[in-house]
């Protein structure tokens, strides 16, 4: 399952570091964590536009551009030695199996609106412990 999709992600992550590397492209190879950062915005409000829109060649294209600025991001702080891909990766599965316990554990839930009240109270429950940090 999702072979095809593990070959463009792989593919995807070899063209961001080829536009990083020393032959690739002058702009991408300037950009740094910050620089980037009001992109990010950028593309999502291009996302939120796309499906306001409804248009779904415009979503699926502005996805890609959000897509690229994030893996963008994950390719310098790599550079940086800040984590890599696989801590990110890693990391955002851990979060949605932690704060989806009603699908991955035990609890139960009965509606969308309880399910959301999970979500929000693991949230809220995770930053107070990093607050402690």
């Amino acid at each position: 399952m999702y072979e095809k999709e593990k070959e463009l992600f792989a593919e995807m992550m070899v063209i961001i570091a080829k536009l990083r590397g020393p032959k690739g492209c002058l702009w991408d190879r300037k950009q740094t964590l910050e620089s980037l950062a009001p992109n990010i915005l950028e593309e999502a409000e291009e996302v939120s536009q796309a499906v306001k829109s409804k248009c779904k060649d415009n979503l699926c294209e502005e996805l890609g551009d959000l897509l690229m600025v994030i893996l963008m991001q994950i390719e310098i702080a790599q550079e940086k030695g800040l984590f890599n891909y696989s801590d990110v990766l890693s990391g955002a599965v851990k979060k949605f199996i932690r704060r989806h316990p009603h699908v991955f554990g035990d609890v139960k839930v009965n509606t969308s609106e309880e399910a959301l009240a999970v979500w929000k109270k693991i949230k809220r429950e995770e930053k107070e412990a990093n607050n402690l940090k």
